[in-house]
């Protein structure tokens, strides 16, 4: 009995010793065999647990449902567009961070295995190829002729100096678009901010919601960091940070207003407010333009009054001046301009003098009107234009002019063009009938050259020498038709809409011819048919064209550039080669609206320390 249960012990014994033992053994050896195995997949699957933090961080913010919204656009900023603004501390920074993303590195890893496999595709064609080559081609090249093979290499030769010349224009076109001013950034800060407002428009009057603060904020971020700013290269370094800011504000508005229709429909409307904003401020720009344009400056009025003073100061023997006989002399160069502004007529008497050869050949007549004759006779009293001869009239003293009635209806009340000052050109024969040649100048012209060569101008029967302005392109560009009225019966059948249109301002007039073909008369008759219908618009220049058409010889345009007066482009080259040049407009060079850029041609000819000038604080 006790052998029984002694052997029953150790069996017992024996199993559970067993089952212990075996399982050991038998989980060794597994892990042997997987650990020979799956020794990489296991660091992998480490090495993703190393950036486990960094997901948990991100799913404890709280994700917003995207269920039946649009999806925002999507705006990828580059660190690169703002490099210079950033530090040093800041590149490391940012380095680092892309350092630490476990997916960058896995979609790298993937990447290099691709490029490794496409490679040794490419490198076993390659060696195919080789072989090929090394066998087929030597017997194709045997065929072929010594010529052949010379024209092949020389072709072969071009395509590459081709290639290497295109190579050299690519380098050159990335180089100085790399040199380009970019504002890029700025448009996009610029698109962002009206975005904003247009969502703040969707948010009912007087919410204070969180969402209407935020976007408020932003706007005022962005419109300072923008301020004055024009290239991407002067912003601050905090303004790629704020558009991203002011994206993710857009992408919850986005949410908020889902309604695309209804949001395209207010930037309709804001961008019709806006252009009616535009348009509203451009119409008070050209209202307070004309007004200046009409307006007597302060400091010429009161040198007109100081100089009027002096003049009645004066005993009668002392207004006349020097030289008189000169004055109906034909063999003499006789220049004429009709102003009432004494700086105007102060430039372009001194500008013709002083560029002349022979000044003492130089005959100048000024005419204005009563109550300026005073003023610009003191002034050449006081300044005498050197060795040339002036006389100063009064168009009050040529009584033949009432009969004409000149001032007849006009389409405009503007004065400068219903004075009779401006129509008194169309009667030049009468104003001057001891002369047979003359240039007229208007008073916003300045002279640069010698003018010796124009009174030399073959007229060919021609009554006037104009300067052309028909070459397309340029901003003078004009035809008849722009200020001629072709739609009346009469002046469809007498004239051709697309003849050449020419300036006033510096023509030479062939007076005999003139008084032959009697222009005065047709002008009147012309000007009698206006004041009964509408023919072309107000002013002289519309006029001259119908009363000398096919009367004009074209001068070379060296002689006369326009546009000084309006156009700001003028090449500079043009103005510096004509002899005289043009203000015509309505920004004269003596007003506040001048062209900058080209006041300093005027300014040059007037003496700005003169007394007179210092008193009535007039300076360039």
């Amino acid at each position: 009995m006790k052998q029984f249960r002694r052997c029953q012990r150790i069996l017992i014994l024996s199993l559970l010793s067993f089952s212990v033992i075996a399982p050991i053994i038998f989980v060794s050896h597994k892990l042997k065999v997987l650990t020979s195995i799956g020794r990489k997949e296991s660091i992998e699957d480490l090495s993703s647990i190393k950036y486990r933090s960094n997901i948990l961080r991100l799913n404890a913010v709280e994700q917003e449902s995207v269920e039946g919204l649009e999806e925002p656009k999507q705006v990828v900023y580059k660190d690169k567009d703002f490099l210079p603004a950033f530090s040093s501390s800041s590149k490391k920074n940012i380095s680092s961070e892309d350092s630490g993303d476990a997916d960058d590195i896995r979609a790298n890893h993937e990447r290099r295995e691709h490029q490794r496999f496409q490679q040794e595709k490419i490198s076993s064609v390659a060696g195919e190829e080789e072989k090929f080559n090394q066998t087929m081609v030597p017997h194709v090249l045997n065929i072929q002729s010594q010529p052949q093979r010379k024209a092949d290499e020389k072709i072969e030769q071009t395509k590459r100096e081709q290639s290497s010349k295109k190579a050299a224009r690519h380098d050159h076109n990335v180089r100085s678009q790399s040199h380009k001013v970019s504002n890029e950034k700025i448009k996009e800060m610029e698109d962002q901010v009206v975005r904003a407002k247009a969502y703040l428009n969707f948010a009912p009057p007087g919410r204070k919601s969180h969402l209407v603060k935020e976007l408020k904020l932003r706007i005022k971020e962005m419109e300072r960091t923008i301020g004055e700013a024009t290239k991407d290269s002067v912003l601050s370094s905090s303004a790629l940070q704020k558009m991203r800011h002011m994206e993710s504000s857009l992408s919850k508005a986005s949410r908020v207003f889902p309604d695309c229709s209804a949001m395209a429909a207010k930037l309709r409307a804001m961008t019709y407010t806006a252009e009616e904003q535009v348009r509203s401020q451009r119409n008070q720009v050209d209202y307070l333009v004309n007004v200046a344009a009409r307006t007597t400056p302060k400091g010429l009025h009161c040198l007109s009054m100081q100089l009027t003073a002096k003049f009645f100061s004066l005993q009668p023997e002392e207004r006349k001046f020097p030289d008189e006989k000169n004055v109906n002399d034909p063999k003499l160069y006789h220049y004429a301009v009709f102003s009432d502004n004494v700086l105007a007529c102060a430039v372009v008497v001194n500008s013709t003098v002083s560029t002349s050869m022979e000044p003492e050949k130089i005959v100048f007549h000024v005419v204005t009107n009563s109550l300026n004759l005073p003023a610009i006779s003191m002034w050449f009293l006081l300044n005498p234009p050197g060795k040339a001869t002036i006389q100063i009239q009064s168009i009050e003293s040529f009584k033949w002019l009432s009969k004409y009635n000149t001032l007849m209806k006009q389409t405009s009340s503007d004065p400068r063009y219903t004075s009779e000052l401006n129509h008194l050109r169309f009667h030049l024969p009468d104003v001057f009938p001891a002369l047979n040649k003359i240039v007229l100048f208007d008073h916003d012209v300045v002279v640069q050259r010698e003018l010796t060569g124009l009174w030399k101008t073959n007229m060919k029967g021609k009554v006037i020498g104009v300067i052309e302005n028909c070459q397309e392109g340029e901003v003078s560009f004009h035809k008849i038709d722009m200020l001629i009225n072709f739609s009346d019966p009469f002046i469809a059948k007498k004239f051709d809409a697309s003849a050449c249109a020419w300036a006033f301002g510096m023509n030479l007039f062939d007076l005999q011819e003139w008084r032959r073909q009697n222009l005065t008369a047709i002008y009147h008759k012309y000007l009698q048919m206006v004041s009964k219908r509408p023919l072309w618009m107000a002013g002289s220049l519309p006029l001259g064209w119908i009363t000398f058409y096919k009367k004009t010889v074209a001068l070379d345009r060296r002689w006369h550039v326009v546009g000084l007066g309006y156009d700001s482009s003028v090449e500079q080259g043009n103005i510096q080669r004509a002899a005289v040049v043009h203000y015509d407009g309505v920004r004269k060079p003596w007003s506040d609206i001048a062209v900058g850029r080209y006041s300093g041609y005027w300014s040059k000819f007037l003496k700005y320390d003169h007394p007179y000038l210092q008193q009535c604080n007039i300076h360039e």
